[in-house]
């Protein structure tokens, strides 16, 4: 499953700079201009995850299947987007498409690249962009709500439910808050909600785009930024867009004496991956065989069931069974016949709930 993270911004913040490096290839044109990306670029990536390596050596395993994760390389907004300005509209529609945003803030002082605003300030630019995403929703739930409230008093039930959590959202954007601040009192709401696909109702992952000097503990650009994030209850990293760049050129035995010298202990692709997991609270799980080590990606508090059917459709239809080992008794047993030997093994049922690093065998009945 990975997910699909749209990267957003003001022009010239690094974007598909980072973009570029994220997924080792020069799909998005990196230019000191703005909207030098027009049409989105879309680039997967393999999320990496020692477990599945450790996984493969144990059971021998002929190919190593990574998770995938994608990223959306999306034109820099600018001020008057959700009116149109800067191509907005489209590029407003683009966003709706993903799961998250990460949204990059410039971070770093360079005078030879221009800054829209004229300042270094991500906290503005934060709010510049914020602002145009709440101004569409805003627009587009005041056409909407007033159609709900006039169906939910003829009886329709459904229109009922949108126009109570979407009312609610419509007041938040009046007062310059985002729809994630939406508070759904029960599961129709939050499906209701979830279907009106609002853009400030998505995830926000902040990425503070800083010089290579402060790659590894940021500088007070960023600090705002990580202030901004834990107040909205949001996810924030420090990545070096010049430093990834250097990284997705090298052959991969260079890459750790790279990360070593400039005092990083990984890439910035994996601090990205790994707050982006938080943010959406996902995890993984593992199928492991003689043919195949692979990973899989679900949302925390899937059941087996679910799991079952991020492999394929038929093995949560006809589900019966997941024999289930945890990643460290799969490692200190040394596969699956001496888990099963010591008692680690477990046949778990379609209420088991998903843990992280469980190493998973279904069985299934079409």
């Amino acid at each position: 499953m990975g997910f699909r993270c749209g990267i957003v911004g003001l022009p010239n913040v690094g974007k598909s700079t980072l973009f570029n490096a994220l997924t080792e290839t020069a799909a998005a044109q990196a230019a000191n201009y703005p909207f030098c990306t027009i049409e989105p670029n879309v680039g997967n990536v393999a999320v990496p995850d020692p477990r599945l390596y450790q996984l493969a050596e144990i059971a021998g395993s002929a190919k190593i299947i990574e998770t995938q994760l994608a990223f959306v390389d999306i034109a820099g907004l600018v001020r008057g987007a959700s009116k149109g300005e800067g191509l907005g509209n489209q590029f407003l529609g683009n966003i709706r498409e993903v799961d998250a945003i990460v949204h990059v803030l410039r971070c770093f002082e360079d005078g030879d690249v221009t800054h829209v605003e004229g300042k270094v300030d991500p906290i503005a630019d934060a709010e510049t962009v914020e602002t145009e995403l709440m101004l569409s929703d805003l627009e587009s739930l005041e056409k909407r709500v007033p159609a709900f409230i006039k169906k939910g008093q003829q009886g329709d039930k459904e229109a009922k439910i949108a126009a109570s959590v979407l009312g609610q959202t419509l007041d938040l954007l009046r007062e310059g808050k985002p729809a994630r601040l939406t508070k759904p009192k029960d599961e129709e709401e939050a499906r209701v909600f979830s279907q009106a696909q609002l853009l400030t109702a998505k995830p926000v992952l902040y990425v503070c785009n800083v010089e290579e000097s402060n790659a590894a503990n940021g500088n007070a650009h960023s600090q705002r930024v990580f202030e901004k994030a834990a107040a909205e209850g949001a996810q924030a990293v420090v990545v070096s867009a010049a430093i990834e760049a250097d990284i997705a050129t090298m052959p991969a035995e260079d890459r750790g004496e790279f990360l070593s010298e400039l005092g990083l202990a990984e890439t910035g692709l994996a601090r990205v991956i790994r707050a982006g997991y938080a943010l959406l609270d996902l995890l993984t799980f593992f199928t492991v065989g003689p043919k195949e080590a692979r990973a899989w990606t679900v949302h925390r508090g899937a059941k087996a069931p679910n799991a079952a059917g991020e492999i394929h459709s038929d093995f949560e239809r006809g589900f019966i069974r997941a024999e289930t080992i945890a990643f460290a008794d799969y490692i200190a047993c040394k596969g699956e016949a001496g888990a099963r030997d010591a008692g680690k093994l477990r046949a778990e049922g379609k209420e088991y709930v998903v843990q992280d690093g469980d190493v998973m065998l279904f069985r299934f009945n079409v």
